[in-house]
């Protein structure tokens, strides 16, 4: 076997071997029951004692939601602030400026709602203060808001009849002490025995071979890299992220933050089966999600080894794939399953230019958020399918004249209103932003010239991914886009905010409202949730919206782009 097609398969069976324990071992966490970690809970106690917290007091959905949005609403102004004033602040042994209040703005928005977009080079753009106590804390904060919002969701499933979801500030605490705080130490230690640096000294400079002297930024990357993509985060400490041999040295360590990305999207798929008793359901939601991510992988990693069709036309050999953007010692296969992984999730990290990638892969690529249900970022990714789920439930329910129940709880008109409302924000802020974006570019020429790099169908590529990722909280870009204007900063961080906050506020209402209920025991008329034949019916709900909303888009930017080779 090919030594790359045998990376890509080791860490495919790596990420499954893996993420059933560990799902086992969520639930447990957030049910509260004894694992190995329990002696944090001297320091979790402290936690809710300086921050005044009672952690038995139950909240319904609404008091759980004023507390998510309060948080993040406080480390915004936090965020701003440091971001802004850092040029004044300590630990910039580099002398870097603060930033503008527009890049401020998007980087702290970005962040916040664990997109993680970046309109700067993280060398020049941030300095060692910021990168830890702005960018280093909200990866640990927003990751643990979404892992809570599911906690709540799963409780509220997981009840027969309750008006109360649980503790948002215990899941929160749980989700960083217990399950982010120790995996990231690991992953940590690991990159820094590869090499990845871990210091607060500034700048080196170095005589190459040749002669010439090169400055080398460093910094504490190890204790950055890895919630970055454990917390499916994505953002790079230096500019060109995990294509930097620092941040991402060798093979071993590119399979590493690969796994880290998707490790834990792929638990919580199971640690809902185990806390809600509902392994099967889980089986097949999973089932749905991997052969999703699956043939994504397999076509894109026959993509970008098969080569360029351009280059081969002119009689040049390829014999290590499409190697135009990408680094040699990552290779083409790496780097085209990274490219699916990164986006099946709401990690924007990248290990090689998107944007250099074949059309079909950056198709898939843009695809898989457009969708944004498959695995997803952590807790919030599995919140969006459930969203689908209601639909899919409904539609069954009329298709075969019975009432819709879901795990034991009617849907109802108010369930379906607001799982549309979720649904279709999604494709809303996409193709409008992106059609602003088309239309003041065609309107004047100046602005086209000094936003895109490439012409025609890949320039709109190029803006409808950036529009893509930020609705979808990824991050990640095709960097032919001059995005770092107002006007980008400004438009993506309005899409960064409503594609966070709004799907998560109707998710959670969905629980809450389904957890009030009367649970109704399940019988010979009930429609079953955990077949084979309701997770297609799932899969072609999931498949129709995102073809129909998206397939114009992508047929003027991607398709047209591949057919015009």
């Amino acid at each position: 076997m090919n030594t790359e097609i045998l990376g890509v398969v080791l860490q495919w069976v790596a990420l499954l071997l893996l993420c059933y324990p560990l799902g086992r071992y969520i639930a447990k966490v957030y049910k509260g029951e004894r694992t190995w970690l329990d002696f944090m809970a001297p320091v979790e106690r402290g936690i809710y004692k300086l921050c005044r917290i009672n952690p038995d007091a139950e909240m319904d959905w609404k008091q759980f939601l004023k507390a998510l949005l309060m948080v993040n609403l406080f480390w915004f102004f936090w965020g701003m602030i440091l971001l802004v004033l850092q040029g004044w602040l300590p630990l910039n042994p580099d002398g870097n400026a603060g930033q503008t209040p527009d890049q401020a703005f998007n980087t702290c928005i970005s962040f916040m709602v664990n997109c993680n977009l970046q309109h700067y080079s993280g060398e020049t753009g941030l300095t060692y203060f910021t990168q830890l106590y702005v960018i280093m804390l909200f990866q640990f904060v927003t990751a643990a808001c979404g892992m809570a919002a599911m906690a709540g969701i799963m409780k509220a499933l997981g009840n027969k009849t309750t008006k109360t979801i649980g503790n948002f500030w215990v899941f929160l605490t749980r989700s960083v002490t217990r399950i982010l705080m120790p995996l990231s130490l690991l992953v940590g230690i690991l990159l820094v025995i590869n090499g990845t640096p871990m210091s607060f000294d500034g700048k080196q400079t170095i005589n190459t071979l040749e002669g010439n002297e090169q400055v080398i930024s460093q910094g504490p990357t190890a204790a950055i890299v890895p919630i970055k993509q454990l917390g499916t985060n994505g953002g790079g400490y230096f500019g060109v992220n995990s294509a930097h041999p620092l941040e991402n040295p060798n093979a071993f360590t590119n399979m590493l933050e690969c796994w880290s990305i998707l490790i834990l999207p792929m638990a919580m798929v199971f640690a809902f089966g185990f806390y809600t008793r509902r392994r099967k359901l889980a089986a097949w939601i999973f089932c749905v999600m991997l052969f999703a991510y699956t043939c994504g992988i397999v076509i894109s990693v026959s993509q970008e080894m098969g080569g360029s069709p351009q280059i081969e036309e002119m009689g040049i050999a390829q014999d290590l794939g499409s190697m135009e953007g990408k680094e040699i010692r990552i290779g083409s296969a790496a780097s085209a399953m990274w490219g699916m992984t990164t986006t099946v999730t709401s990690n924007g990290s990248v290990d090689s230019m998107h944007d250099s990638q074949t059309p079909i892969s950056g198709m898939l690529q843009m695809l898989n958020m457009q969708i944004n249900c498959w695995f997803g970022g952590v807790g919030v990714g599995w919140m969006n399918y459930f969203a689908f789920l209601i639909i899919a439930v409904f539609i069954s329910g009329l298709m075969v004249g019975r009432t819709p129940e879901f795990l034991g709880k009617k849907v109802e008109a108010r369930e379906m209103k607001i799982a549309t409302i979720v649904v279709l924000l999604h494709p809303f802020l996409i193709l409008v932003g992106t059609g602003i974006a088309a239309g003041l570019a065609a309107a004047r020429p100046e602005l086209a010239s000094a936003w895109l790099n490439n012409p025609s169908f890949h320039g709109l590529s190029e803006m409808l991914y950036e529009y893509t990722s930020s609705a979808a909280n990824n991050g990640s870009g095709f960097e032919g886009l001059s995005d770092n204007t107002p006007f980008w900063n400004i438009s993506t961080g309005i899409a960064l905010i409503f594609g966070r906050y709004l799907p998560i506020v109707g998710q959670v209402a969905i629980a809450g409202l389904l957890a009030q209920k009367k649970y109704i025991p399940e019988g010979a008329g009930t429609l079953r949730t955990d077949t084979a034949t309701f997770s297609l019916m799932t899969f072609a709900v999931i498949i129709i919206v995102a073809a129909l909303s998206f397939f114009p888009a992508q047929a003027l930017g991607p398709i047209a782009d591949y057919l015009s080779f």
